[in-house]
């Protein structure tokens, strides 16, 4: 099967309107990237060479989209929304180059599984036309019925048109469909719009297959591989199920995750063995993590990279850029943006690092802050190897503290200072007996009067 072509067809016409948004349904995003991708990743795991989108609402904004999740995805506008046999035959210029298999996917089914797919796909190469991706429920009110007869799908039939023992079927259907590429556009050619809203189901396929003596057949999967979006409620049901899944993978990979349902994984989210990850900790995208490492709680953690046995929080946040080298620390109430912290480097607390190194092995005191932007551009602060920098430090960039240097508490330095070097950057302290009770008394008198007045 692994030589056999395939070309996926990813309906993605669905609006935003039930889901009270201008952006279009599919673009809604399911750990961090839109549903929609998910389904591209998944058709691309189930070894489609070829994808094809078929869109309406919003075509111009899907595009652009697509060309980040899906850059060699060929577009194909639905320009009237007449179902889904129509929408697949808007790809007709797609299905006419003849490939061996044809996924039809909806864009709105994030949790597609790629062995699903690949299921149908193995009845398609032992000779089946038309192979449909059920699912069984205990409660199947509200979904198309798979009818079979010795072991043969006949027919999916919508419940309003069941008969009653039609309705006791609980093997329903899940919408993902697979169709031998030789058979396809005959099939689709021969779908009528029987119906009173004048539309043209792809389910009507199954009926017609079977009546030309075709092969059709339903495999199995779980609810989840159907379970389509159409509002926020069902947005974060699908990111709950898709969180969990990704929650016991990574457990199972070697992950210790102390209260993993208060753990939230992006789609791309790297994490190594032998980590430890605390409650209430975010990963956004872009994130890479590498073993031994502990992640404390309440971290905020997106687009860095975290080397082996670090150690990180609780409360920090890595921002994009974020480079954190071999037991490297960055403690409870910092944040780091665009900076390397060297091997053994320490960030302890109440700090902001932005634009910047700092060199293996320094030290930086609570309070110190990086100053690189003056509002209309960004510049670096280099802090080399060893560097001590006092608490409650300013350091304004561009600058540089060489190897060894030590920046005394309360500095603000705004001139590089060379290696082993002290550097004070503060006022002197001038200490005058008896003023502050002078001080607090005058205070005290006005706002008597003021009280008065």
């Amino acid at each position: 099967m692994s030589q056999r072509s395939c070309l996926s067809i990813i309906l993605a016409a669905g609006e935003g309107t039930r889901m009270k948004s201008a952006v279009p349904k599919v673009l809604h995003t399911i750990a961090g990237l839109p549903m929609v991708a998910h389904v591209v990743k998944a058709a691309e795991a189930a070894g489609s060479g070829e994808l094809a989108l078929v869109i309406g609402h919003g075509a111009d904004e899907m595009r652009k989209a697509a060309l980040k999740f899906a850059p060699k995805a060929e577009a194909f506008v639905q320009e009237k929304r007449l179902g889904t046999a129509h929408a697949v035959l808007a790809a007709r210029a797609a299905i006419s180059k003849g490939y061996d298999d044809i996924l039809v996917m909806f864009g709105d089914t994030p949790l597609i599984d790629p062995e699903a797919l690949a299921a149908a796909r193995l009845k398609l190469a032992e000779g089946a036309a038309v192979v449909v991706v059920g699912f069984r429920t205990e409660n199947p009110s509200g979904y198309g019925r798979l009818i079979e007869k010795a072991g043969r799908l006949v027919a999916i039939r919508e419940e309003k048109d069941c008969s009653d023992e039609e309705k006791k079927i609980t093997f329903c259907n899940g919408g993902l469909m697979a169709v031998a590429g030789r058979h396809a556009l005959n099939l689709l050619d021969q779908v009528g719009s029987k119906n009173a809203k004048g539309e043209y189901y792809l389910t009507d396929i199954v009926e017609i297959a079977a009546a030309q003596g075709f092969d059709v057949v339903a495999t199995e999967a779980s609810f989840e591989n159907a379970l389509g979006i159409n509002n926020r409620a069902e947005l974060a049901q699908a990111e709950g199920i898709w969180q969990q899944r990704r929650r016991r993978e990574a457990m199972l990979s070697g992950v210790t995750l102390i209260a993993p349902e208060t753990v939230f994984f992006s789609h791309d989210t790297e994490i190594g063995a032998d980590t430890i990850v605390e409650p209430n900790v975010w990963f956004g995208p872009g994130v890479k993590i590498a073993t031994g490492a502990k992640i404390h709680a309440f971290s905020h953690i997106e687009g860095a990279t975290i080397a082996s046995n670090c150690d990180v929080g609780p409360f920090a946040r890595l921002r994009p850029g974020a480079d954190l080298r071999n037991k490297a620390k960055v403690g409870n109430f910092c944040e780091v943006k665009q900076a390397i912290v060297e091997e053994g480097a320490k960030v302890n607390h109440l700090t902001y690092i932005g634009d910047a190194r700092i060199g293996a092995g320094a030290n930086i005191g609570a309070g110190t802050i990086t100053c690189n932007y003056d509002g209309y551009s960004k510049f670096f602060t280099d802090i080399g190897e060893g560097a001590f920098i006092g608490s409650n430090s300013s350091l304004v960039a561009p600058v540089s503290i060489g190897k060894g240097g030590y920046i005394a508490s309360g500095s603000v330095i705004t001139e590089s200072v060379p290696d082993d070097a002290l550097a004070f950057g503060r006022a002197r302290q001038r200490t005058l007996p008896g003023k502050g009770k002078e001080l607090r008394e005058r205070f005290s008198q006005a706002a008597a009067a003021r009280k008065k007045g």
